[in-house]
């Protein structure tokens, strides 16, 4: 397996191609196409891979403006959280759960807080987070309650992973979920808050 990053400059989101790079398989998943930049239809094609799904972490207008780009090269499958994205069909995913696409393991979960549809996808020691967890903090919500929710659901789904699990966030830096961990400020600040109630 490789990851190929892609940041898309305008909004300063991040993309990933996924390639499962085995002879046999040779076979591709977009995470959160923000941008479909030459570059990444190149790795696609130069590499000889299908690209067989496009993976949403949320249905974030920034994070998906590459969709409907993709969707007229292509013909992957789109796994996410609703019905309907950018107004293309999608297979519904929900709560947790194991998906088999190009050859890997895929495993998601909800990450409620940040917003009811967000999800996190995790193959191979790789976990692509979306807005829910960015380095040193957790994602913008609309208010304390849900921040508290969002906290809570990445210690308890996140947090519970193995320390060395890399993780992709939809903006900046990747970063571990030991790092996460031991200095995410709103993780902190949320146990902070419990130990007073």
């Amino acid at each position: 397996m490789k990851i190929y990053f892609h940041l898309s400059l305008e909004e300063f989101t991040n993309s990933y191609l996924v390639v499962n790079d085995d002879p046999s398989v040779m076979e591709a998943i977009v995470i959160d196409p923000g941008k479909v930049s030459n570059q990444l239809v190149e790795q696609i094609e130069d590499g000889g891979y299908k690209l067989t799904a496009v993976l949403i972490t949320r249905n974030n207008e920034i994070a998906l403006r590459g969709l409907s780009t993709l969707m007229k090269i292509y013909s992957p499958q789109i796994y996410a959280a609703e019905y309907e994205i950018n107004t293309l069909k999608t297979n519904l995913i929900r709560g947790d759960g194991k998906l088999s696409i190009a050859g890997l393991e895929v495993d998601y979960f909800s990450i409620t807080g940040r917003s009811a549809d967000s999800m996190c996808f995790k193959i191979g020691n790789v976990l692509f987070t979306g807005d829910s967890l960015t380095a040193g903090v957790v994602g913008e919500t609309s208010g304390t309650y849900f921040k508290r929710m969002l906290c809570s659901n990445i210690e308890k789904k996140i947090f519970s992973q193995n320390d060395e699990l890399v993780v992709m966030p939809g903006h900046g830096p990747p970063t571990t979920v030991a790092t996460e961990r031991y200095y995410n400020i709103d993780i902190t600040e949320n146990k902070k808050f419990q130990n007073r109630s």
